[in-house]
């Protein structure tokens, strides 16, 4: 059984632990909010972007001319998984719920015959991916979120996954993120990205955007459209699942460490009533000695 001054030191170490759970609980609220404005205000351009493109890409399939990033590489052999983690930890089952569908997407891939790239946006997914799959990883970028994620960072990324399209490094592309939805429900998603795929929508969200079946007329023609605003496109959606991802890991981290503050109160009330009861203890012992050699004089 520890003696008072071991317990006294777990108190203090305990509560030194609370200090800093405690901190960060109210640093990761605070980015929070900020976080969440920016993805909450990223969603209906991106989502109209995809289902403006979804309409011209109904338009232009098929044909002949239409852009390679629309009808693809015409094989589905070589698979781009883009894997969006943080770059640090604490912040619950954030980045292995993430890595875990990339795992999952892979070892499908895998037994399917196809082969798998990862490229990894954020430290933890690069950690974890390099343990199984080390030599599959042909990219990482680190600390896009220093000093804040901009749209400029996203359209790096974009422009040098059409780049190693063009040059013929894969064939189908997929973004895996953490969709936002509360501070305690963070949905990983996975997204793809190249060939582009049309969102899915039900005929009432369609007859709302069509303006019940009207017909469009585009000038310049679908075709120059698709092939000028394809690579915006994909740059728009990798700024908004990781705009999704930021305030996903900030409500994560906020949870994981409202949790912890909890749990090192808990230990702190268990360590304190073991500390008092010890001391008592302590004093009884004590006293019984003195009664007793009192008695035997």
């Amino acid at each position: 059984m520890p003696n008072l001054k071991d317990l006294k030191v777990r108190i203090d170490s305990v509560k030194s632990t609370r200090k800093i759970t405690s901190a960060m609980k109210m640093v990761a609220a605070a980015k929070l909010r900020r976080a969440q404005e920016q993805a909450e205000a990223s969603r209906p351009y991106a989502e109209r972007m995809d289902r403006m493109l979804g309409s011209l890409a109904a338009a232009a399939a098929g044909q002949a001319g239409a852009p390679k990033l629309l009808a693809g590489s015409g094989s589905d052999q070589i698979h781009l998984i883009l894997v969006a983690t943080a770059d640090r930890g604490l912040c619950g089952g954030f980045n292995t719920s993430i890595v875990r569908e990339a795992r999952r997407m892979a070892h499908t891939l895998i037994d399917q015959g196809k082969t798998v790239k990862f490229f990894c946006i954020g430290r933890k997914g690069r950690d974890q991916l390099r343990r199984d799959f080390g030599s599959m990883i042909i990219g990482t970028v680190e600390d896009i979120a220093k000093p804040k994620l901009s749209f400029d960072k996203a359209a790096a990324i974009g422009e040098r996954i059409v780049t190693m399209f063009e040059a013929g490094e894969f064939d189908v592309c997929t973004l895996v993120y953490a969709e936002f939805r509360s501070a305690i429900s963070q949905i990983v998603t996975p997204q793809q990205l190249i060939p582009f795929a049309a969102p899915e929508s039900d005929e009432g969200e369609d007859q709302e955007e069509g303006l019940n079946g009207a017909v469009y007329e585009y000038e310049p023609g679908e075709e120059e459209i698709l092939t000028a605003l394809l690579p915006t496109n994909i740059s728009i959606q990798v700024f908004k699942g990781l705009l999704e991802n930021a305030a996903s890991e900030h409500g994560a981290r906020m949870t994981a460490m409202d949790n912890a503050t909890r749990n090192a109160g808990d230990m702190i009330n268990n360590l304190t009533l073991v500390y008092n009861r010890t001391r008592q203890a302590a004093i009884t012992g004590e006293l019984i000695e003195i009664i007793s050699a009192k008695e035997a004089m």
